[in-house]
């Protein structure tokens, strides 16, 4: 979790990086995207959940289902790093878009084969999955609204 939870910190649209805040704030964005702080506030709760369920697979048995559970934990933890490099510091939002729609399908994968091992743990993975739903819908709003994400930086 800590790479990723570096990485989106890195590329935070926030006071401490003013070229990336002033860049997104210009950005054409749907009228369904939330303030700010929701984005603050959810993240952590998401990043969290799937935190202890990681964990909770790691503390299962060795198996098959284990080991895909935990390769999907860990990939989909890269990934939202991973995500925020492409849309914040690369400004790459069709890219981004499509890398949240993987997203889902590698988070699904996650709960999927997490539920077979721990269902609890598989649980905490569904905030995640629903999150990432909204999150590639408004990124791919986001990037038919902004043909050209560098005209929106003077």
């Amino acid at each position: 979790m800590s790479l990723g939870a570096l990485l989106g910190r890195r590329n935070a649209p926030d006071p401490s990086h003013p070229n990336i805040r002033r860049w997104y704030k210009r950005l054409d964005k749907p009228a369904f995207t939330p303030p700010d702080p929701v984005f603050g506030a959810v993240w952590p709760i998401v990043e969290s959940g799937l935190a202890i369920g990681g964990y909770r697979l790691l503390r299962q048995r060795p198996s098959e289902g284990r080991n895909l559970g935990v390769a999907l934990w860990l990939l989909n933890t890269c990934m939202i790093g991973g995500w925020t490099e492409l849309f914040f510091r690369k400004r790459e939002l069709g890219a981004s878009a499509l890398a949240s729609g993987a997203m889902i399908a590698t988070g699904a994968g996650y709960v999927a084969a997490a539920a077979k091992v721990d269902r609890p743990a598989a649980a905490l993975g569904l905030p995640f999955v629903a999150w990432l739903g909204f999150a590639t819908l408004l990124a791919e709003q986001v990037w038919q609204r902004n043909p050209d994400p560098n005209a929106s930086v003077s």
